[in-house]
């Protein structure tokens, strides 16, 4: 029973939006969710900070493209990026090299010299203050897309099965070619709360967006029950919440996992 209240107390906490210190946290806009500050070495460069918004490339990449294929950490800051890598075409520069098209010709990312004009494509990236532009760029995407009232406002997974958004997974000369495989079915995993709904689990949602190598081996065991885990952790950003606490639906959102009805 003392169990039960503990886990208990850590999801009313997290649903209420608490911070550590017991403070409620301020609830990020729906622009500025997933939002990264990338600062390991731009101020030695006499840069501002590179921010990252996740639902400008959630928008047309899969997860596994950048996370496995291109390399990116999944913790911001791990990654470490030089801007020498991206003009060697890693890191950022896979993409952003003035070569690669997605209906349009991506801009390129780092130089050793640019000119006055040229500077105004590295504050695209490198921002003293939000950019105003690429709010309104969100906007007018939000309101296209199927809503939902957690995390950016967009239900992402509605809006790939809509055909809504298209993701690009592979890279020519990047990515490893991959033979499909059969997905497994939904499973059920009991909730730990007498009471609480159990959690369906979706390998053809998560399939779509991470394949296989993003969740194993590092976050989840391969064998189907060997990787045991509690709420308390994935508030902690393990397991789930590695992408369920800040770019996928957040964990305010309990229906979407708890989903079984009890007594079924």
């Amino acid at each position: 029973m003392k169990k039960y209240l503990v886990v208990l107390f850590l999801l009313v906490g997290a649903t209420l939006g608490w911070a550590q210190g017991g403070m409620k946290k301020k609830k990020p806009l729906p622009s500025n969710y997933g939002r990264v500050t990338i600062n390991n070495f731009v101020q030695q460069a006499g840069m501002p900070p590179v921010v990252f918004d996740h639902w400008v490339h959630r928008s047309k990449f899969t997860c596994r493209l950048c996370h496995v294929d291109i390399g990116f950490a999944m913790s911001a800051g791990a990654t470490k990026i030089h801007a020498a890598d991206n003009m060697n075409g890693i890191y950022c520069g896979t993409c952003h090299n003035g070569k690669m098209e997605t209906g349009r010709i991506i801009f390129s990312s780092c130089a050793k010299e640019y000119t006055r004009e040229e500077y105004k494509g590295c504050v695209r990236c490198h921002q003293l203050e939000p950019s105003a532009a690429l709010s309104e760029e969100f906007t007018a995407f939000m309101q296209k897309m199927p809503s939902e009232k957690f995390g950016n406002g967009i239900n992402w997974e509605k809006a790939e099965k809509e055909g809504k958004i298209k993701l690009t997974d592979y890279i020519e000369g990047i990515s490893v070619p991959r033979a499909k495989m059969k997905i497994q079915n939904d499973s059920t995993l009991k909730g730990k709360l007498e009471g609480m709904p159990d959690i369906i689990f979706s390998h053809t949602k998560h399939t779509v967006w991470s394949g296989c190598e993003l969740c194993h081996p590092d976050i989840f065991g391969i064998k189907k029950g060997g990787s045991t885990f509690s709420m308390a952790e994935i508030f902690e950003g393990k397991y789930c919440g590695a992408c369920h606490s800040s770019v996928a639906f957040p964990l305010t959102d309990c229906r979407r996992c708890h989903s079984k009805s009890v007594g079924n």
